[in-house]
C-alpha cells in the first residue's frame, strides 16, 4: 500500500473512532456499558475510539447496533432513512460501498443490507483484489460466503483452500482469514454475517 493510501486508510479508521466516541457519549451510554452489550472488551472499543485498532466490518456492526445505528453510518457519516419496513429493498444502483483501504489492491464492500439498521445479519457484495490485506480478520459471530464471480485463496485458521464461481462456505469468524483473487480478474463474492450474540 502506498503512503497516499495509508494516509487515507488512517484518515477513515480516525473517522470510524470519532463518530462511535460521539454517538456513544451523546447517547450518555459508558464504554463499560457498550462493551457489556456489543460482547467485546472495553480495551479493545477503546483502542478502536483512540484509531489503535482497525476493526472488522463484523465488529462495526455489533458496535452498531448497540448504538442504535447502520453500520454504514459509522463506515461513512451517513445517515439512513427512517426506521424500515418488514420488507427492505436495496436495488443494484443504490448499493452503498465502502473501500477500507482505499488504494490498495485488498477488499471493496459494497453494503446490501444497509438500509436496515434493526437487522440480525449484514450483507456485502466484496470485491477481492490480488493481494492478501496486511493481517487476517479476526472477530466474533459467523459468516457465509458465495463466489459470485472469478476464483479466490481464502486462507482460515492456518490452511489455504481455493473457491470458484458457485461454491460457497460458511465459517466462524474468531478463527483467523483473509482471502485474495487468483487470476487475472477480481473475485466477486457475496458475504453475509452475523456477529451478534443471543
Amino acid at each position: 500500500m502506498n503512503r497516499a493510501a495509508r494516509t487515507r486508510t488512517r484518515q477513515l479508521y480516525f473517522a470510524i473512532g470519532q463518530r462511535i466516541r460521539e454517538l456513544r457519549r451523546k447517547k450518555g451510554m459508558s464504554l463499560d456499558e457498550v462493551a457489556r452489550q456489543s460482547g467485546f472488551a472495553k480495551s479493545y472499543l477503546s483502542q478502536i475510539e483512540n484509531r489503535r485498532r482497525e476493526p472488522s466490518i463484523s465488529a462495526l456492526s455489533q458496535v452498531a447496533h448497540v448504538l442504535g445505528v447502520d453500520v454504514l453510518y459509522l463506515l461513512t457519516g451517513e445517515v439512513q432513512g427512517a426506521l424500515p419496513e418488514s420488507l427492505t429493498i436495496v436495488k443494484k444502483e443504490k448499493r452503498k460501498s465502502v473501500d477500507l483501504a482505499p488504494g490498495s489492491p485488498s477488499y471493496l464492500y459494497e453494503s446490501i443490507t444497509y438500509n436496515r439498521p434493526d437487522g440480525v445479519m449484514e450483507g456485502f457484495i466484496v470485491t477481492v483484489g490480488p493481494q492478501f490485506p496486511p493481517g487476517p480478520f479476526v472477530h466474533e459471530g459467523q459468516e457465509l460466503a458465495y463466489v459470485l464471480e472469478g476464483k479466490q485463496e481464502f486462507f482460515y485458521n492456518g490452511k489455504s483452500y481455493f473457491f470458484a464461481k458457485g461454491d460457497s462456505y460458511y465459517f466462524d469468524s474468531a478463527k483467523p482469514h483473509y482471502a485474495r483473487a487468483v487470476g487475472k480478474k477480481p473475485a466477486k463474492i457475496l458475504v453475509v454475517f452475523t456477529g451478534r450474540k443471543g
